[in-house]
């Protein structure tokens, strides 16, 4: 038999935990109480347990986890929402616990119990990044492909929109008109995310006063329908 590694996690609240993997199609194949509290649950081709530490001695929520290595994320994605609205009303986007968004190409996403434990769901052959973004890419462009890495791989809208709203101040004058779509759309998108509608109507307006051509604005208009997207999958009932 070969060698083989589980992830032990914080329990929290263990019944609550459970419940809240079963809601993703886990079966649970262990629980109890007494003398300690100890669970597990299972998904064909891997098992993640959990467990209560002494009083006092808990991690920082949202610092422990595992990665789960996946053949396919996009449908695995879809039905983790669907099954999180139906029990919640909507996808919890936010907070704990939570599920990340996902656009097209990407190859990860992360789901928060109500414990704080973030399980990462990988696809088997995601590309590797160039963190820091792509060597082969400059100026505006680079940066826009940082903030992609950012967002999708740290999880981390806030410093992309950081290194979106620099890198447009920076190399706003050289860029082109395209790129500086780009860029905008993506903080379009990242505003949505924030539920910012505010923001993110603001920004669709600079876009709209950029000058683009006809097929330029039809590839931007493609690049905004993730923004639309998200806030179907955010509002949806």
């Amino acid at each position: 038999m070969a060698d083989t590694a589980v992830p032990v996690m914080w329990a929290g609240e263990l019944s609550e935990t459970l419940d809240f993997y079963k809601t993703l199609g886990y079966e649970v194949t262990y629980e109890q109480t007494r003398p300690y509290t100890y669970g597990a649950i299972r998904r064909p081709g891997y098992d993640l347990h959990f467990f209560a530490p002494p009083k006092g001695d808990r991690g920082p929520v949202e610092n422990v986890g595992c990665l789960v290595m996946v053949g396919e994320v996009e449908e695995l994605h879809a039905g983790f929402s669907a099954a999180l609205r139906a029990k919640y009303g909507r996808v919890p986007a936010r907070g704990i616990p939570r599920i990340t968004r996902m656009r097209p190409g990407q190859t990860r996403f992360t789901v928060y119990d109500p414990a704080g434990n973030g399980i990462t769901y990988i696809r088997h052959d995601e590309p590797e990044m160039e963190y820091g973004g792509s060597t082969k890419l400059t100026g505006l462009a680079k940066v826009i492909d940082n903030a992609r890495i950012l967002r999708f791989s740290k999880q981390d809208d806030p410093a992309a929109r950081r290194a979106l709203e620099a890198g447009l101040r920076r190399h706003g004058g050289t860029a082109t008109a395209l790129e500086r779509a780009h860029a905008l759309a993506d903080l379009v998108e990242i505003a949505v995310a924030e539920e910012d509608s505010a923001r993110a109507a603001e920004l669709r307006g600079k876009i709209a006063e950029l000058e683009l051509s006809a097929e330029e604005r039809t590839t931007i208009a493609e690049h905004l329908r993730i923004a639309t997207d998200l806030a179907a999958w955010l509002d949806a009932d």
